[in-house]
């Protein structure tokens, strides 16, 4: 039997602007947004709709527009009776799928969000963290190259397993440069530098992760009611006090969205629906199982669009 997996997207896919026609059409949407205003007590809405891009860009603003549009985008949805049996999320999306199960309610997870945007800023030096995205090489040499740099004193390792010859690593700004030249030597194509604030999913995250703990503990985690594919193990987890553990590690772990795409297709996932802006989760899936089905759901149009297709496919 075929099913059903909802897939929320990280940081790198915001964009100005995005959820805010559906906003203005549905008042229910819009709900979402007015709800996030109040909740951290700034005109996010505002940022989102209108800008400044570098402002939505920074990391503790992205954090909280990204989960909010997507679980308005999400909740309309819904509205056509499509469910998922499963649900992920890259890295930050991790806390929109927790939205979406039921473990966390919307209020607290934008909250939660935002203080770990703040953390994660905050957690190393401005300019002393880098990551880079090596393409063309496999995970095992790329982490035998990590490991050789990092045991020299230059603190380097694997932060997004994303897609067969897709991985980006984390860590010093000079422990990312030897690694991303080393990279090159044993065959990689290319080593493309990211701009990001600091080295997310490194072991430097460790001090971000111990404050987010206390933020995550003063939360009301509930067990999950959909099953939820951890970023760190890409195993189903749903009692809530294994989610906590996981979000804490989350920070300073890889991310393993090949593994959780992988894991889910073994559990019987043919459809992955993205919702949210962007369609970069639908590449990175498509890029691990080319016969899976993918969708992307940013806005009303495209909603349809998706309703359709399915209810096409059960005829």
């Amino acid at each position: 039997m075929s099913k059903i997996a909802f897939v929320f997207p990280g940081q790198g896919s915001q964009a100005v602007g995005m959820g805010k026609e559906l906003a203005e059409k549905h008042s229910d949407v819009m709900d979402y947004f007015t709800k996030a205003d109040k909740t951290l007590d700034v005109q996010l809405s505002k940022l989102i709709f209108e800008g400044p891009k570098e402002e939505l860009t920074l990391t503790f603003n992205t954090q909280p527009a990204l989960l909010t549009t997507s679980i308005a985008i999400l909740d309309f949805f819904r509205k056509s009776g499509i469910n998922a049996d499963f649900v992920a999320g890259h890295s930050l999306g991790e806390y929109t799928a927790l939205v979406a199960a039921g473990a966390l309610s919307f209020e607290e997870g934008v909250f939660a969000v935002r203080k770990r945007g703040e953390f994660m800023e905050n957690a190393v030096p401005n300019g002393e963290g880098s990551m880079a995205a090596v393409l063309g090489l496999d995970r095992d040499p790329l982490s035998a190259v990590t490991k050789e740099v990092n045991d020299s004193g230059f603190p380097v390792s694997l932060a997004n397993i994303n897609c067969p010859g897709q991985i980006v690593i984390s860590g010093s700004r000079s422990g990312v440069e030897l690694a991303g030249g080393k990279a090159k030597e044993v065959g990689a194509k290319r080593v493309l530098p990211l701009e990001v604030s600091g080295p997310f999913h490194s072991p430097l995250m460790k001090p971000a992760a111990d404050q987010l703990r206390e933020v995550l503990d003063g939360t009301d985690m509930q067990d999950a009611k959909i099953p939820v594919i951890a970023n760190v193990t890409a195993e189903p987890i749903s009692s809530a006090s294994e989610i906590k553990d996981k979000l804490i590690e989350q920070l300073y772990s890889p991310v393993l969205w090949e593994d959780s795409v992988q894991k889910m297709i073994a559990l019987g996932v043919d459809t992955f629906i993205e919702i949210g802006p962007g369609k970069v989760l639908s590449g990175l899936i498509k890029k691990v199982d080319k016969t899976v089905k993918t969708y992307s759901v940013s806005d009303e149009e495209s909603a349809l669009a998706v309703v359709d297709a399915l209810k096409e496919e059960e005829r």
